[in-house]
């Protein structure tokens, strides 16, 4: 991909044609796909985040016509869609567009784009669903409807698990020294409401990273998807741990991921949110969460 780099959630993204695209941060992706999943055991003590409340359980829709679902991805940021030992796309996203089609009883098929090809793909009705972790924000909602979020990247504190802090709030980490990527969203959160604390910036995470693991810093703030595949993955050492948190306020850190569809097209719209919904009540969402991010971000 080409074009100026900026930060979103404190991971490098490229805006091209006014499209936000999300890159899997070079320091932890290439440790992502060697990671082994924890035991049963160890997986059950992940939070996994509700974005759906359970007051406002939606009727399933009348799905008229609709009997198959053609699902837009990419297929090169792991582990939410990337290409499988085969060449098949797979991953969170591919999966749980899959479990989607399987609770609504339609068929599902999976088109695999360049990122910047999925909304005018859409567009020219070669598919019906963006599935492909699309940022939801204002520009792209003039382009787009969204479902409900499914997921969203807070942001997390991380220190050494030999550090003596154990909480997190402003007036325990004052005058402490916290690691974070130069212009992210994360070091504005910090100068907003963490100011006492001596901030660190650094010119990339695997700087940051290796500050922490020096004992440089005593706190690292970042993505928390970040963070827990590097946690996770073999670079970290077994280091450290996350503290305090999840930080989700959306002035900083975003509105969250959605399915994009077309503009108009409710009766889509309202069979994918009652299958969000569905999934997760029945706790599928859960299972394919866990098998995922086995060091929840949450």
């Amino acid at each position: 991909m080409s074009g100026p780099v900026f930060l979103f959630c404190g991971v490098p993204f490229r805006l091209r044609n006014g499209i936000v695209v999300l890159l899997a941060a070079l320091s932890f992706a290439a440790a992502l796909i060697g990671v082994a999943l924890p035991p049963s055991a160890n997986a059950q003590e992940v939070v996994v985040p509700r974005f759906w409340d359970p007051k406002r359980r939606p009727e399933k829709p009348d799905l008229g016509r609709l009997s198959t679902i053609r699902f837009l991805t990419e297929d090169d940021y792991p582990p939410f869609h990337f290409r499988g030992p085969q060449g098949f796309p797979i991953g969170f996203n591919i999966d749980l567009a899959r479990a989607i089609c399987d609770e609504l009883g339609v068929t599902c098929t999976i088109q695999v784009r360049r990122f910047d090809n999925l909304i005018p793909a859409l567009d020219e009705g070669r598919g019906d669903a963006i599935i492909a972790s699309l940022a939801i924000t204002p520009q792209i909602r003039k382009r787009l409807d969204f479902t409900d979020r499914y997921y969203r990247t807070p942001a997390r504190f991380i220190a050494r698990k030999d550090s003596a802090l154990k909480e997190i709030s402003p007036e325990l980490i004052a005058r402490k020294d916290v690691a974070v990527i130069a212009g992210s969203a994360h070091e504005a959160y910090l100068r907003t409401f963490f100011a006492e604390t001596a901030i660190k910036s650094f010119p990339d995470a695997a700087a940051a990273f290796d500050a922490l693991k020096k004992g440089e810093v005593e706190l690292l703030f970042g993505d928390g998807v970040a963070l827990a595949f590097w946690l996770n993955g073999s670079n970290s050492e077994n280091c450290c741990a996350f503290r305090g948190g999840p930080y989700t306020e959306s002035y900083f850190f975003g509105e969250g991921v959605g399915i994009g569809v077309k503009s108009g097209n409710e009766t889509l719209l309202r069979a994918l949110n009652y299958a969000l919904y569905r999934l997760w009540e029945r706790g599928i969402f859960t299972d394919l969460y866990l098998r995922y991010f086995p060091v929840g971000f949450y």
